[in-house]
């Protein structure tokens, strides 16, 4: 359902940018003048863009049973919202001639320019996470103390910002007119690049334990003996895992191990 809902979000969100590159004569948006003033246009597209936001994340928290399955779900529709958003135009309109094409990915806080491959790798990774945070479970507590990897991602994040408003954020102080007209030169790959990788760190941290958890032959935490001379085999970790583990641990495994019979 979630999917369907990205896929619909998706043919509206094409629709719509249609309409307004038909309305305003850019189709392809690198061009001189690439956004024109149009007076009430504008406002009403920036509040358009959020709405936009805001309607894949309540799909995700309907969908999810908790913080880390809302987050999930929410990540795989925006994922295949922004792929299938760019399928769809070239279905409409013809473009995107290629992947390197420049386009305005966003306009909050401030006009966000790349090629269309460099948003559709970030929704790549988005679909995997969300797909493996929303389909597989994993204890609170487990999730919580990732906080490393999380903070390589938010480097990630903060790095990928900075090279798609590479070249509005140094005309940010010249006013709406010198940011309207900006038009990048390069797109710094080398940068991106880094920051999709430091981006990837929950993707490959959480496939890393779904691997070893999952895979026969992966070692895994044994059963912390009770007392000496008593040995258990290897099991999955997690609540079940501590559950096997105080099961085993209360078995006797001699006679002088037995209660005393009733009297």
């Amino acid at each position: 359902m979630v999917v369907c809902f990205a896929l619909a979000m998706a043919w509206v969100e094409s629709a719509v940018v249609y309409y307004l590159r038909t309305h305003v004569d850019r189709i392809e948006p690198y061009q001189m003048n690439p956004l024109p003033d149009f007076g009430w246009i504008g406002p009403v597209e920036l509040v358009r863009e959020f709405a936009t936001l805001v309607m894949l994340f309540m799909v995700g928290a309907l969908a999810g049973r908790n913080w880390r399955t809302r987050l999930g779900y929410s990540a795989v529709a925006f994922g295949v919202w922004d792929i299938a958003y760019y399928g769809f135009l070239k279905i409409m309109c013809g473009w995107p001639d290629s992947l390197l094409d420049w386009d305005i990915l966003f306009l909050l806080p401030l006009p966000w320019w790349g090629p269309v491959l460099a948003p559709m790798l970030i929704a790549v990774l988005m679909i995997l996470w969300g797909t493996l945070a929303s389909q597989f479970e994993r204890s609170p507590a487990h999730w919580l103390s990732n906080w490393r990897v999380w903070l390589l991602n938010s480097i990630g994040v903060a790095l990928a910002l900075y090279v798609f408003m590479a070249d509005a954020i140094p005309v940010a102080d010249q006013g709406v007119d010198a940011i309207r007209n900006v038009l990048p030169s390069r797109f710094n790959w080398p940068l991106f690049s880094l920051a999709l990788a430091l981006m990837a760190a929950p993707v490959i941290r959480l496939t890393r334990e779904l691997w070893s958890a999952h895979i026969p032959g992966v070692a895994r935490p044994a059963c912390k003996p009770a007392s000496a001379g008593r040995s258990f085999p290897a099991i999955s970790s997690g609540p079940a895992a501590s559950e096997k583990c105080a099961l085993q641990n209360d078995v006797p495994r001699t006679l002088s191990e037995l209660p005393p019979p009733p009297i």
